[in-house]
């Protein structure tokens, strides 16, 4: 399909050496009998989760449209669901509240396509996409059909056994999601309850709409101004670490991961050491959370990574904590 410029929620202006598209898994394993995917190659999504170090990507990008949501079984309590790798998130979030299936609700607006939710392991107040996931299906570089159970794919905060170089051979089609026909909801994380008030009853488009109304008021429209969501993953701290910290902020906020462990919000710390709303050239920390790295207009991926240098350096230098890119880097 040639030269084509990458979608990036960054708004950077980057192309590739060569873009291919495929609606089904007999199009991809086409693309690789005829020797297209050739390396360097990058298997991505909607480029909500990317940040394309220089303007041009020297290789092949793949990139899914496989589409549909279609249940596979279901009983009195659980819905099972197979969703193209191409579906947005979002889209089929909207879907799963219309049908009355609970679980994806606190997942409502992170970008992305739902291919991409299964390699990063997406989160947002106190759900992580992988306690949906049964089975994840993919095509490898051989255009062989290879299934992996949830407990093949080594979920953990934000990562996957998708994530390791070696893992870049295979692409991911569907993904198998489990949900539940029994009404429960998560409500004990962020400001879900306090945004809820004494609204009464609790549905699940209500859930739905207050996690979107949240989230809008922390993050900004990526076609407005150009950003990733979280650019960097809140650390986990051992407890001596933690109280040592708290003995210094008595106001720290914090979140119980279990007896030896404590996350400390990253955007606090970063908020602490003055970067909020503060830009570096043409990109900046987000003046209404200070988690978000924006393109101003015209910035680069050398810029924004050059900005997630400086804070994660006076972030460390602060607290002694290494923060991390959520964002992957492309070079």
């Amino acid at each position: 399909m040639g030269d084509g410029l990458i979608y990036n929620t960054f708004g950077l202006k980057v192309t590739a050496a060569r873009l291919l598209e495929y609606h089904n898994e007999d199009e991809l394993r086409n693309f690789i009998a005829e020797g297209k995917v050739q390396s360097p190659f990058l298997h991505m999504g909607g480029g909500s989760n990317l940040l394309f170090l220089h303007n041009r990507y020297e290789g092949t990008v793949l990139h899914s449209q496989i589409k549909g949501i279609e249940v596979t079984s279901e009983n009195d309590t659980d819905v099972f669901v197979r969703v193209g790798a191409g579906e947005v998130w979002d889209d089929f979030v909207a879907f799963c509240v219309q049908h009355g299936w609970y679980g994806a609700e606190n997942l409502s607006l992170i970008p992305g396509e739902v291919g991409a939710s299964a390699v990063q392991n997406i989160g947002a107040y106190g759900v992580e996409v992988k306690d949906l996931i049964t089975t994840v299906e993919t095509i490898d570089i051989n255009g062989q059909k290879c299934l992996f159970q949830q407990e093949d794919c080594k979920y953990a905060y934000r990562n996957s056994v998708f994530k390791r170089p070696e893992m870049k051979v295979y692409f991911v089609t569907y993904v198998n999601f489990k949900l539940s026909k029994v009404e429960h909801y998560q409500l004990d994380y962020g400001t879900i309850r306090k945004e809820l008030g004494d609204t009464s009853p609790i549905t699940l488009p209500l859930v739905r709409q207050t996690i979107i109304k949240i989230r809008q008021s922390k993050l900004p429209d990526p076609k407005v101004l150009g950003n990733a969501g979280s650019f960097f993953t809140n650390p986990i701290v051992s407890r001596e670490k933690w109280q040592n910290l708290l003995a210094q902020y008595p106001n720290m906020p914090y979140y119980e991961v279990d007896e030896q462990h404590v996350k400390i919000p990253a955007g606090w710390m970063i908020e602490q050491t003055g970067w909020k709303g503060k830009s570096l050239g043409k990109a900046a920390v987000y003046d209404k959370q200070a988690l978000i790295l924006v393109n101003l207009g015209g910035a680069t991926g050398a810029d924004i990574a050059a900005l997630s240098d400086a804070v994660c350096q006076d972030v460390s230098k602060q607290f002694g904590i290494d923060i991390h890119p959520e964002v992957n880097f492309i070079d």
